[in-house]
């Protein structure tokens, strides 16, 4: 089968569509399927990289980690055409999203799109952010799913929601699956000496992208109140983003920056002994469609304390393979991490075979069947043009090109004034026209 993939985040990027996306690409490889990944230019990108397809893009817009796509009308036709893909799956309903409705709409390809985000909880990364921003870019979204012939929810949660905001095509729930067999290895003992944490400390462990999103002020608070109740304890930080000043910042005025350690972003064997020198891993989140650090850390034993939200609920049985708190409560939140820094031997085992049970659920293999299923069904069924719809889509996308060129005016402005700041110290110019 061939397999056209279509994202807006993709490696080197650190999050979890971007890990997804490689992940789902390279178990169809393994079982002989061709996949084409069709992705922005990012900095630091892979040069020898194959069967992926690169467009330009802005990179680190408006200050955010992302790359945001160039408008390249045409530019994928030939490639189509000569990859000859069975079907086409969307990653994003914007930009690349945009490209992809077009080729299979052109093409008459089934479009299979995975909701992997919730869209209007990232507004803030865009100029203007406001309540009918976020009203526009949750319609875009389910209009763009009603486009689709499939689409896939990462949890259960998430399916829910899209049934409430009115996705009529079918919907199934599929998880980006973890490789088992990768968490069994690495040496968090090893682990531990190379980042100078005491083999006896109690490790709360944290991975993921270090973005306001992702709920982290909260959280660096949370874990600032253990550590002070907790002599023992050692906070580790694997990722990188904006928000790492302001959480070393919040442990550093509590005295407790020699006990925080930041690693970057790590990957293959590092990255898997890390988990493995962890006790807790601690989430906050509210934003996830799907907690792929949790099924991570869960395939290494190590159980853990999170907020309840959609795409947690699903992975975190509380009491059963950590705590799942209702409240956001920091001293809730620290009263848990303390709960589990003092359970027995026997009680911490007890987790962490929990642990690994519920990442068995979760497992690439399970993940992978349920996606070749839906693809091999819509190849069987007849492809059903819409054009009144996709004409309404077009029309929309031509409103949403005039928004994307006035912000890319202002994108471009704001990066002249950072130059001509840093050049003289100086502004180019300034708010009120002076």
């Amino acid at each position: 089968m061939n397999i056209l993939m279509m994202t807006n985040t993709f490696t080197p990027h650190v999050g979890g569509v971007a890990r997804s996306v490689e992940a789902f690409s390279a178990e169809f490889r393994r079982r002989g399927h061709r996949v084409l990944v069709v992705a922005p230019e990012f900095e630091n990108m892979a040069e020898d990289e194959r069967d992926v397809v690169r467009i330009p893009a802005i990179q680190r817009f408006n200050g955010s980690d992302f790359s945001v796509v160039l408008p390249t009308p045409g530019f994928l036709n030939s490639t189509v055409e000569r990859f000859r893909p069975d079907v086409v799956h969307s990653h994003h309903p914007f930009l690349i999203g945009g490209m992809a409705l077009r080729l299979a709409h052109v093409h008459r390809i089934p479009l299979v799109f995975t909701h992997h985000t919730m869209y209007e909880q990232y507004t803030h990364y865009v100029p203007g952010d406001s309540k009918a921003l976020k009203r526009f870019v949750i319609n875009l979204s389910t209009s763009y799913a009603n486009l689709c012939s499939y689409v896939i929810a990462p949890s259960q949660s998430v399916a829910e929601i899209l049934r409430s905001r009115g996705v009529t095509v079918p919907i199934e729930v599929v998880p980006t699956g973890v490789e088992l067999e990768r968490f069994a290895g690495g040496s968090g003992a090893g682990f531990r000496a190379a980042a100078n944490i005491p083999e006896e400390a109690f490790v709360v462990g944290h991975v993921g992208r270090l973005a306001p999103e992702k709920n982290l002020a909260f959280l660096a608070e949370a874990v600032a109140a253990f550590l002070k109740s907790e002599p023992r304890a050692h906070f580790l930080v694997v990722g990188a983003g904006p928000a790492r000043g302001s959480i070393l910042g919040s442990l550093a005025r509590r005295g407790l920056a020699e006990r925080v350690h930041f690693l970057g972003v790590l990957e293959g064997p590092l990255l898997i002994s890390a988990y493995r020198a962890m006790d807790v891993f601690a989430f906050a989140s509210m934003s996830e469609t799907q907690g792929m650090v949790l099924t991570e850390a869960m395939a290494a034993g190590v159980p853990v304390v999170a907020l309840d939200a959609p795409g947690v609920r699903e992975i975190v049985i509380d009491g059963e393979n950590g705590r799942l708190l209702e409240h956001q409560s920091t001293d809730d939140f620290a009263a848990a991490l303390r709960e589990i820094a003092g359970a027995s031997r026997e009680g911490m085992e007890r987790l962490r075979r929990a642990a690994r049970v519920t990442a068995e659920a979760f497992s690439m293999k399970r993940s992978a069947d349920k996606a070749l299923a839906i693809y091999r069904k819509l190849q069987r069924q007849h492809y059903a043009r819409r054009d009144a719809v996709y004409n309404k889509w077009r029309a929309a996308g031509r409103l949403i090109g005039a928004e994307w060129n006035l912000l890319r005016g202002i994108t471009k402005a704001a990066e002249v004034k950072s130059r001509a700041v840093k050049a003289d110290g100086k502004p180019l110019w300034r708010p009120d026209g002076g």
